[in-house]
């Protein structure tokens, strides 16, 4: 990582849960080019990680993120090529999400607006405290949250999606627990814990087996039926093949504890 980079993304490893942490309280950890750009060099560095099998995704301060930085895109607005080079950084960071081969868990303390939410949609799991509130309030400054749109759509409902994009207004984590926007709303003195605890438990599984079930997931929900159900034949069959599979299987029926070589 850069000095530049440090400042505006901490990163913290140890017992394989690497956690994120945006580091801008200030500006309400808004996505500005600077942050999406560091941003993306840590989840690229944690990709290539063995040492990583689980990443939190957090913030610093009040505010877990804002969204875009409305200032810097005023100061822009005759820019069609920075407004379109942000938006596709922007992009390419909530794809880097979903690609990496460990899974995320979005830990929510505050408000996630606009791209904010959009993080959290695009994370693997989300806990929030029960204060936390969420929005794609977009369409109340005349620019609707199109590509929020992307990460919200494939969450919720396509009627939770739409009221949420269509009104602007915000939602509590226990509404957003119940429409699938996150796994969990908790008292904020136990989101550490639910957090880490989560991660904890799936970082104790074989990083290998954990790389090979989010990459099917994810593209087995764009395939038809029998498609999808064809892929993941083919991914089972390949997976027995790993080390950690026949290993998994043996542990089980010996009544033993696995001896994980993530591979």
């Amino acid at each position: 990582m850069t000095a530049a980079s440090d400042e505006l993304v901490r990163l913290h490893a140890e017992n394989g849960v690497a956690t994120v942490t945006l580091n801008q309280p200030e500006r309400r950890n808004s996505l500005s080019m600077a942050l999406l750009e560091a941003l993306s060099e840590v989840l690229e560095q944690i990709a290539g990680d063995s040492n990583v099998r689980v990443v939190v995704l957090a913030a610093a301060g009040k505010v877990f993120c804002a969204g875009h930085d409305l200032r810097e895109m005023r100061e822009q607005f005759d820019s069609h090529d920075f407004q379109l080079r942000l938006f596709r950084q922007c992009s390419k960071v909530m794809q880097q999400i979903v690609n990496l081969p460990k899974p995320v868990i979005a830990r929510v303390a505050g408000v996630a607006t606009a791209a904010g939410c959009q993080l959290v949609a695009s994370c693997d799991l989300a806990v929030a405290e029960k204060g936390a509130r969420f929005a794609t309030p977009g369409v109340n400054i005349g620019l609707f949250c199109s590509t929020p749109m992307v990460a919200l759509s494939r969450n919720v409902s396509r009627k939770h999606a739409m009221e949420m994009l269509l009104t602007g207004e915000l939602i509590d984590a226990a509404r957003a627990e119940q429409i699938g926007l996150i796994n969990r709303a908790v008292e904020p003195e136990a989101l550490d814990e639910t957090v880490y605890g989560m991660a904890a438990t799936i970082a104790a599984k074989s990083g290998h087996t954990l790389k090979i079930g989010k990459e099917a997931f994810y593209k087995q929900l764009e395939m038809p039926l029998a498609h999808a159900y064809d892929y993941t034949a083919n991914v089972m069959a390949e997976n027995m093949q790993a080390n950690d599979a026949r290993e998994g299987i043996s542990a089980f029926l010996d009544k033993r504890d696995p001896d994980w070589q993530h591979k």
